[in-house]
């Protein structure tokens, strides 16, 4: 059983995007620990302002930038939800799991923590994000919102992660600036345990998409839950291709492992 990380950029985003990702998988640091193994991938993704998580987040409908993140390994876990102002936080995430007694932190709660555990304020802002929400403004100026945001629907490539396999033991990480447009204090699938994200003994799954729907569906559990009964391919692939808007898998067990989207979705893989 190799050792393995394999990590994807949302879904949505373009298939060339797919070389960035191997660059970040080629000079990653190797760990035997598989927690370190997804986690670290996914900070790299967070400090690039191409992807939507950390740097590069969007903004909310009132312009500021609220962050999820979540880290599973075996029956541990931890998240933090509309977290403001900090860098990166699937650090956060890993930190609510290994040095709080808790498994989630929210809003104001989950920004001040970080502060105890030393996360310096970061301004995630971007001129692209700040683009992008002025010109939804107009939009919505214009011709007003689509009943009950049905324009949600439309938006893809929501949230990177990893999944990781080293020396039998899985881990899996997500992090996510959110679905834009979207209400403040709006939560998505992704820090929510066997919606966004689950790993156990048998493997490790992260989800990407609408989260709602994700939500709704407790996609990662139920696909975890049937890894040992079929190939892991025709597992994902038949809950993915039952979804009518945007979503997408990534997975990885003792002997599998699949990237599968409904649409475009950047990912790589590396083994060692």
């Amino acid at each position: 059983m190799e050792n393995a990380v394999l990590i994807h950029g949302g879904a949505g985003t373009p298939s060339h995007m797919s070389s960035i990702l191997e660059d970040i998988l080629k000079n990653i640091k190797l760990e035997n620990n598989a927690l370190n193994m997804a986690i670290n991938p996914v900070i790299s993704m967070e400090d690039n302002p191409f992807f939507n998580a950390g740097t590069g987040s969007v903004p909310r409908m009132d312009g500021s930038i609220q962050m999820d993140a979540a880290v599973m390994s075996g029956k541990e876990f931890g998240s933090v939800i509309c977290i403001e102002n900090v860098k990166n936080p699937v650090l956060v995430a890993r930190d609510v799991m290994i040095r709080s007694p808790h498994i989630m932190l929210s809003g104001d709660g989950a920004t001040e923590f970080a502060r105890e555990m030393g996360y310096e304020y970061y301004n995630p802002e971007t001129e692209a994000g700040m683009e992008r929400l002025k010109k939804f403004r107009g939009e919505v100026a214009k011709n007003g919102l689509p009943d009950k945001f049905k324009f949600l629907e439309k938006k893809s490539g929501d949230t990177v992660g990893a999944v990781a396999r080293i020396d039998g033991n899985f881990a899996a990480a997500v992090s996510t600036g959110g679905s834009f447009p979207m209400l403040r204090g709006r939560v998505g699938d992704s820090p929510i345990i066997g919606a966004g994200i689950y790993a156990g003994e048998k493997g490790a799954v992260v989800a990407t998409g609408i989260g709602e729907e994700i939500a709704r569906n407790i996609l990662s559990y139920r696909i975890y839950s049937e890894i040992g009964k079929e190939r892991l391919e025709t597992i994902v692939k038949r809950e993915v291709d039952s979804f009518t808007v945007s979503c997408g898998i990534i997975a990885i067990t003792g002997d599998e492992y699949i990237s599968y989207s409904n649409t475009t979705m950047a990912y790589a893989y590396r083994e060692f």
